[in-house]
């Protein structure tokens, strides 16, 4: 199979190839699209075998959910059993955004999309171009990132295309995207609401809209055996091909160890990488170093650390160090993909 790709004119929206897109979906084809958070990869959400085709496509576990996309309110209830009442006022702080939220699904949505389960999640994304593809395709699309299954999800066009290059039929390419994290997961089929997944917005946010919210233990730690709720739950995800280990600790004593850990592994003739900010990556002594950004700028750490990752892939990095971030705020998305992406290594250091 030749996937198309089909590079669009930032901000503009190109309505023939949208409208190519919408007609593959409905095909029964697969299209990779980007929207504020990651690039997608998108089939119809109402038709299983096109669900089937993207689990396949990117080598994804078939009992780790899809989110279903939607492009308008009155989209959603067709495909739940009912909106409570939190949902409502979710939908008017933060949608269209990078929210989405997981309700009880309606006979409509076949279980091959909820990953075998009878719940169902739901975004409305804040991307024009994202929309109008949507819209073009029937109204749902069924998309997890564009990339193949443990990746990092790709935040630019380009880094879709090397994974899914020949499994596709379509990318449409609309440049770096603006957030770089995947959207938070909210769990509104539970009494107290509970975060799945953090992401751009964050818990506090969600508490000021809801007032109680919790959050799903799993989220900085390992998650159990059971079948995940959400997706990126259970599987290992975000993973550069180089092996990554978070160093915590007090900053000085960090810099320290992983320079001792840096120099030993470069004097074998290993390849090292270091993931700093713009305070610290200086002091750093490695084969590649890059810096997410400043520590007190979480919004373009969420948006670079993806991005890096990939460099690191592109420049056959072997072993990468990476210092740990606050985990509130937008620090507790941003820990959730270090982690996973480690595998959980985490080196403490006193």
């Amino acid at each position: 199979m030749e996937t198309r790709w089909i590079r669009l004119q930032k901000g503009n929206t190109d309505l023939k190839a949208i409208r190519e897109a919408g007609e593959i979906i409905r095909r029964g084809g697969l299209v990779a699209f980007p929207t504020e958070t990651v690039y997608g990869l998108g089939g119809d959400a109402l038709n299983p075998a096109s669900s089937n085709k993207i689990y396949a496509a990117k080598g994804r576990p078939s009992d780790n959910p899809l989110i279903v996309h939607i492009c308008r309110w009155e989209d959603l209830p067709p495909i739940v059993k009912e909106i409570p009442p939190q949902a409502k006022a979710l939908a008017d702080a933060f949608w269209p955004g990078p929210l989405t939220m997981i309700f009880q699904k309606s006979d409509l949505v076949p279980k091959e999309t909820t990953g075998g389960l009878s719940t169902v999640a739901v975004r409305y994304p804040d991307h024009k171009q994202a929309l109008e593809f949507i819209k073009a395709a029937g109204g749902y699309i069924a998309a997890p990132s564009a990339n193949t299954s443990g990746r990092p999800s790709p935040t630019e066009g380009k880094y879709v295309y090397e994974d899914l290059s020949g499994k596709i039929e379509m990318l449409l390419d609309d440049g770096l995207v603006s957030i770089g994290l995947e959207s938070t997961i909210v769990d509104l089929t539970e009494e107290i609401p509970v975060i799945l997944r953090p992401g751009y917005i964050t818990e506090e946010m969600l508490q000021r809209v809801l007032g109680e919210v919790c959050a799903d233990p799993t989220i900085l730690h390992v998650a159990a055996d059971a079948a995940p709720k959400a997706p990126g739950m259970k599987y290992r995800h975000y993973a550069p091909k180089g092996d990554l280990t978070i160093v915590t600790g007090q900053m000085e004593t960090v810099v320290s160890k992983v320079n001792a850990l840096s120099g030993q592994a470069m004097e074998q003739g290993v390849k090292v990488g270091i993931i700093g900010t713009d305070e610290t990556i200086s002091s750093y002594q490695a084969d590649v170093k890059k810096s997410v950004g400043k520590r007190t700028d979480e919004a373009a750490i969420a948006r670079r650390l993806y991005q890096i990752l990939r460099e690191f892939d592109d420049e056959n990095v072997q072993l990468i160090y990476s210092e740990a971030f606050d985990d509130t705020g937008i620090g507790q998305a941003i820990m959730n993909r270090l982690l996973k992406a480690a595998g959980h290594k985490v080196l403490t250091v006193t």
